[in-house]
């Protein structure tokens, strides 16, 4: 996807700007510590992929249930290669969506470098290349594969932004990069590649457009736990949410889509009716409106189709419709 891929000379002064800041996370990465990383997606809490230890403090820092599998994000296709088995499908979806926010869910190779507590025992590895241009020179730096798991605690809705990545794991890290807002604001699609193609996680690399590279995806099923992000209540803030709303009770804050006459603690995802936008600001308003204490967060009817499955799928679980 054109628009998910790095532009060269915005990415070069980030880079330049962010030195020292990248030197020490590339040294605290080498030394098993924790790091906060920018992604296009979502803000991650980011670990040597290869170091049991440092694997664990992710998840003892997220309180995160040891059997979620992580995703190991490197830095390009080559490195992917060294760590998974890739066909010609994979091929085909690293071509057409690296780097950017697909995961791909491969077995793993015989030398593979990711420990088995990154892939919780299993023979398989999640695996993307990231665009954000700083992950991306960190994971180059580093030369190897890095977990970056949302910075969340575990259950949380995912940072989109440095000041809730270091509101919610900021003390567990050793050091930090501040890559701005995130772009997409959604965690990444992923696919698994083990016999036919299933979608395990709905993103904004759409159904529709994995289907165009390797025709139609069949559901989750069994390969569903090789997945992140697919505990039953996930994404949550501490009030509840209520979905599908015309209109907010009192005493709720109230996430709109599109036009609206509702009034009050009203924030819109997007008053144009936009998707992509909606996706950004998911969880950066779940935030917010968590923070005014409500009696409940109702939320718009977001369309069901395209992007808004992703959308979808996040606000199912953060009301914990799924078990």
């Amino acid at each position: 996807m054109a628009g998910d891929r790095s532009d060269s000379s915005s990415g070069e002064g980030e880079r330049a700007a962010h030195g020292d800041a990248l030197d020490a996370a590339v040294a605290a990465l080498r030394a098993g510590s924790l790091v906060i990383l920018p992604t296009e997606t979502v803000y991650g809490l980011a670990a040597d992929a290869a170091n049991p230890a440092a694997v664990a403090a992710i998840y003892e820092a997220k309180g995160r249930p040891r059997f979620n599998p992580l995703i190991s994000h490197v830095a390009d296709l080559a490195t992917a290669e060294r760590l998974a088995v890739f066909d010609d499908r994979a091929r085909a979806l690293a071509t057409a969506f690296w780097p950017g926010p697909l995961t791909l869910v491969l077995p793993i190779a015989p030398d593979t470098v990711v420990c088995d507590l990154a892939r919780a025992g299993l023979e398989t590895v999640a695996i993307r290349v990231p665009a954000h241009p700083l992950a991306r020179e960190l994971l180059a730096r580093f030369g190897g594969p890095v977990v970056a798991p949302s910075a969340n605690r575990s259950g949380r809705p995912s940072p989109t932004t440095y000041a809730d990545a270091m509101d919610e794991t900021g003390d567990k890290a050793a050091a930090g990069l501040d890559g701005g807002p995130c772009a997409v604001g959604l965690e990444s699609t992923v696919v698994a590649l083990l016999d036919q193609p299933r979608l395990l996680r709905p993103g904004s690399v759409t159904r529709s457009e994995i289907e165009a590279v390797v025709g139609r995806l069949a559901e989750a099923e069994d390969d569903a736990k090789r997945s992140p992000g697919r505990l039953a209540r996930h994404y949550s803030p501490e009030a509840p949410v209520r979905l599908n709303v015309g209109a907010p009770e009192a005493g709720e804050a109230y996430l709109a889509f599109g036009p609206t006459t509702a009034s009050g603690n009203v924030l819109n995802l997007s008053v144009s009716g936009d998707l992509r936008e909606a996706a950004a600001n998911l969880f950066a308003y779940l935030r917010a409106a968590d923070r005014t204490k409500p009696a409940a967060i109702a939320v718009a009817p977001i369309p069901t189709q395209g992007l808004g499955e992703a959308i979808n799928d996040r606000l199912i679980r953060a009301a914990g419709f799924v078990g």
